[in-house]
């Protein structure tokens, strides 16, 4: 088995998954340190989420390892992960759309309390948790619309719950999955400033295809095609490959 090496908070080594016969990540091989700030990149179909389900536990690769600070998580459940420091958004905004936003955040910070939550008693309960989840809600600046059911809010505020979420379980890793998609300019802004805010203990590993906004953001960058990783590296020199301009900006 290889050993782990000192000082990475992710790394993915020799991933593989694949569907019916079909390679959807092939060998994939990263290595991110504390605090960076690392774009995954690719065209349509080339495992980027796929990637992303595999670190977040939500798929189980075919074979490989991912480790967490050195701790190898490959067999561990998505709650599990969350309790060593990993967090994730999706593509498609997984929230309790009848449920407040104050309510959506406390039950995601539950979520790593060391006791068991009882269903049967009511959030109100754990006022401690509440009370952390209206300050995180004023932290992305929704705390006004925190007594609202999401139901009631705009697309570009439900990114900003989601993203409230992810950073209510203080996460060491964040997976974030297209955060700005299907947002608009103005809203694009207001994401793009809470994601550059992210204290640098944190590692941010970001899916997205608004490349000028995400550049901005990175430092490093990782090219993948069919499931295999292309490019790797410093972000200017990754977008300078030719590799990157013919896979990627089609030149």
């Amino acid at each position: 088995m290889i050993p782990p090496t000192p000082g990475y908070a992710l790394e993915i080594i020799d991933l593989n998954k694949a569907f019916g016969g079909l390679s959807v990540t092939q060998n994939v091989s990263l290595a991110i340190r504390p605090g960076e700030r690392r774009l995954i990149i690719g065209p349509n179909g080339a495992g980027k989420t796929t990637l992303f389900n595999q670190i977040s536990g939500d798929m189980r690769p075919n074979s490989g390892r991912i480790r967490l600070f050195g701790e190898d998580v490959t067999q561990l459940a998505p709650y599990q992960r969350a309790h060593l420091g990993l967090s994730r958004t999706y593509q498609i905004i997984t929230l309790f759309t009848d449920d407040t936003l104050e309510h959506n955040v406390t039950l995601g910070l539950l979520g790593l309390r060391p006791t068991r939550w009882q269903m049967w008693r009511p959030l109100s309960f754990y006022g401690d948790l509440s009370t952390a989840a209206r300050r995180i809600l004023d932290a992305v600046g929704l705390l006004h619309l925190a007594a609202h059911p999401v139901s009631d809010i705009a697309y570009g505020e439900k990114r900003r719950v989601e993203l409230a979420m992810a950073l209510a379980q203080k996460p060491r890793v964040l997976l974030l999955d297209e955060p700005l998609a299907g947002l608009s300019n103005t809203e694009r802004s207001t994401i793009k400033a809470l994601i550059a805010s992210i204290p640098r203990e944190t590692a941010v590993v970001m899916i997205e295809h608004d490349m000028d906004t995400a550049l901005d953001l990175a430092e490093t960058v990782t090219l993948l095609n069919y499931g295999r990783v292309i490019v790797d590296g410093n972000r200017d020199v990754v977008i300078a490959d030719e590799r990157t301009r013919e896979v990627y900006l089609g030149v």
